[in-house]
């Protein structure tokens, strides 16, 4: 099922995969009326320096919208910020929104991304909004005290940017080596080993059972001491409006190779869980790039392109002064091989085995183009044996 050119589009989530969306099917040549749902007020922001720019001071608030208001008016959009949908009939194909409206659609893209999970107790802080980071960013300074719970990447930068404000930060993970199962063991020991270098209490192998009024209970019933608690243990998909729709629900909205959960209904960004034909499994990823080009594939193959999405996901993440970026599918691999630098130096490229084919690279401190070749080569569907010199540094775990 498509749309025609001047068909009705409704587009849930006004963030980097729904405004992708929304600009595509108007450079494809659609006309028709495209409504822009987002539950946010105000104009769709950028998310990733929210943990970065935003909570260090470095960037007022004010330079993240995504577009001018210009570059959205030219849209011509049906923009309905600060309302949230509540409901989907796929029958009659209408919208049904938090204010009572319906709003009727011949395609519609879902694009409503996630919420962070919580913990038992007192009420902690998050980090997914603009007003999360500000009010976050108000509890850090000289003299001040943070807990973070979760050294993933979001609770490592948090971490980080707090220690650099002067911040005394415990930074809790229940894992032994913090993402040793997306980056592998001895590179999460090094990601580890620079948090503790700046003065960061990095407690591994620790669980949290609440939050309570001066910090948090681990499980074992210590209380670690903090005046300010954040939470980054991972997020929901928002789907819970979506329970009763009859669409596919799995952690995420279930999707084809297409980003299809349903004849003229497609999925994109953080919610949508998809089949990627390049690596023959399901994802669903949480990164600012991937929504933007996924909401892109999206609305071509509403319009009728028909073509499957299959991308070599990218992520970065800015720790003190690494940057880290990396290309494709990490998780779940077999083996991890060091082909340029050092963990020792911090400063590498490494490379990740699946099977008997290249799945991805992960760089730290490395110029960009240092891993160019290598995201081809995972594009490509390289073999490990081809694509990998024999001559490279070693392995790590």
């Amino acid at each position: 099922m498509t749309v025609t050119p001047s068909g009705r589009v409704v587009i849930v989530g006004a963030s980097a995969g729904g405004l992708a969306a929304a600009e595509t099917l108007r450079r494809e040549g659609h006309t028709g009326t495209i409504t822009l749902i987002g539950d946010e007020p105000g104009l769709p922001y950028d998310r990733p320096p929210l943990s970065k720019e935003i909570l260090s001071g470095a960037w007022s608030p004010d330079r993240l919208p995504l577009r001018t208001k210009a570059d959205l008016d030219a849209l011509n959009l049906d923009a309905r910020y600060g309302c949230e949908a509540v409901g989907v009939d796929l029958t009659d194909g209408t919208v049904l929104l938090s204010d009572g409206t319906e709003v009727p659609y011949d395609g519609l893209i879902l694009a409503t991304g996630v919420r962070p999970r919580r913990l038992p107790g007192n009420p902690a802080h998050t980090l997914r909004t603009l007003d999360d980071a500000l009010a976050l960013r108000d509890r850090l300074g000289p003299g001040r005290t943070l807990a973070v719970v979760g050294a993933g990447f979001l609770g490592a930068e948090a971490a980080a940017v707090a220690a650099a404000l002067g911040t005394r930060v415990t930074l809790l993970e229940p894992a032994p080596v913090p993402l040793a199962h997306a980056v592998g063991e001895d590179i999460g020991r090094m990601l580890a080993q620079v948090h503790l270098d700046h003065g960061v209490d990095l407690r591994t192998a620790t669980g949290v059972s609440e939050v309570v009024a001066d910090g948090v209970r681990l499980d074992d019933g210590t209380l670690v001491e903090a005046e300010t608690v954040l939470v980054a243990v991972g997020s929901r998909p928002n789907t819970e409006w979506l329970t009763d729709s009859g669409l596919p629900l799995d952690d995420g909205l279930v999707c084809d190779e297409y980003c299809a959960a349903a004849p003229g209904v497609y999925g994109a960004g953080d919610v949508a869980r998809w089949h990627n034909p390049l690596f023959g499994t399901t994802m669903r990823i949480e990164h600012r790039t991937h929504a933007a080009e996924q909401g892109m594939a999206a609305a071509r193959n509403l319009l009728g392109a028909r073509r499957p999405f299959a991308p070599v996901p990218y992520f970065w993440s800015d720790q003190y002064d690494m940057k880290i970026r990396a290309y494709g599918h990490l998780r779940g691999h077999d083996e991890v091989r060091i082909t340029e630098g050092s963990l020792e130096k911090r400063k590498f490229i490494a490379v990740y085995r699946t099977g008997d084919r290249l799945t991805g690279v992960l760089a730290v401190g490395m110029p960009p183009k240092n891993i160019g070749t290598w995201r081809q080569s995972i594009a490509v569907r390289a073999r490990w044996q081809d694509a990998v010199p024999t001559s490279s540094t070693g392995a790590a775990a």
